[in-house]
């Protein structure tokens, strides 16, 4: 193809491609996945690119083929798509084969990086904060959660499918390497260490089991007498309980406690692993929910917790 001019994909084309990318399932189905969101996504640059009808109808059956991957790392694999066709529209010599080519090398890697950043990192993280604003009270809770969480994504959608279209298909060079493997490295271990922060807030587990029961001296707690207590009565029983004495003449140590000493969280951290051997196993989560609300109706039951 010969033009006199050159075809430029402003900013404002690049926008619209992004923001269409985010019905990229919108018509998901068993044949082609996610070809239906991709081609409409590219509508509004494939129609600047291809001023006659023949040659926009053209570009858009060929991106109705076969593409499926998270739908948040197709923004790389866009912008790079966006280049392309850019140089093919100006003459450049790049078959259809080529261009397909390149989305189809792309997709695989970037779908293995989608989930652990995402879902299994970012959101959680997210949720996990704005769970923990929720049960203070905070209103901001959800507010947070929806606000921050589309900033990200947003962001991310922009700023990669900007990246795809400047570095063009050099961007490949980058994927081959250790870049995926180090983004999913860091994320997985950024999620683990911030859930394992969250595991003392979130869970609780109390033993009531009793260990040891020993008879107090006189003077080591509070002699309350069945006399009426004045207000300078009360005032000294109010000091010697702020002052460590104990409100009965015997000293009850729970399992509990001796756990606290050693370990504070201990229990609940063993609970969490309990969970993922379980889901390691293949449990259903369903089985594993249900057998904590068993175990906790027994314990209770027993004097346990």
């Amino acid at each position: 193809m010969t033009v006199d001019k050159k075809i430029t994909l402003s900013k404002s084309d690049r926008r619209k491609v992004m923001f269409r990318s985010q019905f990229l399932q919108g018509s998901w189905n068993y044949e082609r996945m996610q070809n239906g969101g991709w081609a409409f996504s590219l509508i509004p640059a494939l129609k600047k690119l291809y001023p006659q009808p023949t040659e926009a109808q053209a570009a858009l059956k060929r991106h109705l083929e076969f593409f499926n991957t998270h739908p948040y790392v197709a923004a790389p694999i866009l912008g790079v798509t966006l280049a392309l066709e850019e140089d093919k529209a100006n003459g450049a010599e790049i078959d259809e084969a080529a261009i397909q080519g390149v989305k189809v090398g792309m997709m695989g890697p970037l779908a293995g990086i989608g989930d652990p950043v995402f879902w299994f990192t970012v959101r959680p993280i997210l949720g996990a904060i704005a769970a923990s604003l929720a049960t203070s009270g905070s209103v901001i809770a959800p507010l947070f959660f929806f606000i921050v969480w589309n900033v990200l994504r947003t962001g991310f959608l922009w700023y990669t499918q900007e990246l795809g279209y400047k570095q063009g298909s050099n961007i490949t060079n980058d994927l081959s390497g250790g870049l995926l493997q180090t983004i999913t490295k860091g994320a997985s271990i950024l999620g683990m260490f911030v859930m394992g922060i969250l595991v003392q807030r979130w869970t609780s587990i109390n033993f009531k089991l009793e260990v040891a029961r020993v008879q107090l001296s006189e003077g080591a707690y509070i002699n309350f007498t069945d006399e009426n207590i004045t207000g300078t009565a009360l005032q000294k029983i109010l000091g010697q309980a702020a002052s460590g004495l104990s409100l009965s003449p015997e000293k009850v140590t729970t399992l509990q406690q001796n756990l606290n000493e050693l370990i504070p969280g201990f229990a609940a951290l063993l609970l969490t692993f309990a969970c993922m051997w379980l889901l390691k196993k293949k449990v259903n989560p369903i089985i594993i929910i249900f057998g904590l609300f068993g175990l906790g109706i027994l314990g209770h039951l027993a004097g346990i917790f």
